[in-house]
């Protein structure tokens, strides 16, 4: 879980740093008690993340591997939010 965990931070951060023109990107993980770890990722770049791209469909994939699920909001325009939870078992 810590592996997907920083897998989808890795591929998020990569992402807008090479397609978005983000001057801002924040992470924040939660993980409380009995409850899911929550990864989210947001930045203040144009948007329009494309859900079925490879690299988000590869972080899709891992994520469901581990019963977790992943949402993606990119709006034209921005910003782009990625939200991950992942089960703590």
């Amino acid at each position: 879980m810590v592996t997907a965990a920083y897998f989808v931070v890795s591929e998020a951060v990569t992402n807008a740093a090479k397609h978005s023109a983000a001057s801002a990107v924040s992470v924040r993980v939660e993980g409380p008690p009995g409850g899911p770890l929550t990864v989210r990722i947001e930045d203040d770049g144009r948007g329009g993340a494309d859900p079925a791209g490879s690299g988000l469909t590869g972080l899709r994939g891992r994520v469901c591997a581990l019963d977790g699920v992943l949402r993606i909001d990119s709006p034209l325009g921005g910003p782009t939010t990625i939200v991950a939870e992942l089960p703590c078992v």
